[in-house]
């Protein structure tokens, strides 16, 4: 069974995909150069810039790539503040400093 995204995390998809276009647009690039670059078709290169969930993620990389864009992902999670919040929730509060 396939399962769909939410509303929510398919705007986010869609967000991305218009980024990379405006990204490629910017540089001036034709949607054929950028997918002749990063090895996928044309039709893969629009998917991608629809937000379209089918996509493997390695394609959106090659078009980051293609873009100079790859380290971008570097930044995914980087600061993650809720899972640094939900950590520091679970850390007990020792009675004293430990003797070193």
């Amino acid at each position: 069974m396939k399962r769909t995204l939410l509303p929510s995390q398919q705007r986010t998809l869609s967000a991305f995909g218009e980024n990379m276009k405006y990204a490629r647009l910017r540089r001036d690039f034709s949607s054929e150069q950028v997918a002749e670059r990063a090895g996928i078709s044309r039709n893969t290169l629009i998917k991608i810039e629809k937000g379209e969930e089918g996509v493997a993620i390695g394609f959106y990389f090659r078009v980051l790539a293609v873009l100079g864009l790859e380290k971008d992902l570097l930044r995914v999670a980087k600061d993650d503040e809720l899972g640094r919040k939900l950590q520091d929730a679970k850390l007990t509060v020792k009675e004293r400093a430990s003797k070193k």
